[in-house]
């Protein structure tokens, strides 16, 4: 019989944040979602590319995310691709969030979206923009790291 090792299948990955922004903190929150969004997320039609958080009236909305609509679903009953989604996050956490938002430059991205025991989960990332000299050293670091595993492999 075949287990689970960790309880949790990746369903969506947004690689490009981790690109643009610098990431500071991380934070594991839950979406509300209707039932054909949860059905099209379980089959691997979700993307985080563009989407962003914002925090208004105490609560945190997702923006932008798209999940497609589900298949054998008609049109009334279906869901809207890109529509805006409640994070669901304790209170408090709000609220050390809503300081640390203001801050100059700092942007709520979603990072990874998850199936973690039967729920559908979602990392946030605290982000800092990231400047085009601080991709470039990044790229620079990677590749630097690349050739010296080259130079390792070969003694």
């Amino acid at each position: 019989m075949k287990e689970k090792s960790e309880g949790y299948k990746i369903v969506s990955d947004n690689r490009q944040a981790r690109h643009l922004y610098e990431i500071l903190e991380t934070y594991q929150v839950g979406i509300e979602l209707k039932g054909t969004e949860v059905k099209s997320i379980r089959e691997g039609k979700a993307n985080l590319r563009d989407g962003y958080a914002l925090i208004r009236n105490g609560e945190i909305w997702l923006i932008n995310v798209h999940i497609s609509p589900w298949g054998t679903a008609s049109a009334y009953f279906n869901h809207d691709a890109r529509r805006t989604r409640k994070l669901l996050m304790h209170k408090q956490e709000i609220r050390k969030l809503i300081g640390k938002v203001e801050e100059k430059g700092l942007t709520l991205v979603p990072l990874k979206m998850y199936l973690k025991n039967g729920w559908v989960k979602l990392d946030i990332g605290l982000g800092k923009g990231k400047k085009l000299y601080d991709k470039r050293e990044d790229m620079r670091k990677r590749d630097d790291k690349r050739d010296m595993e080259r130079a390792m492999k070969q003694y």
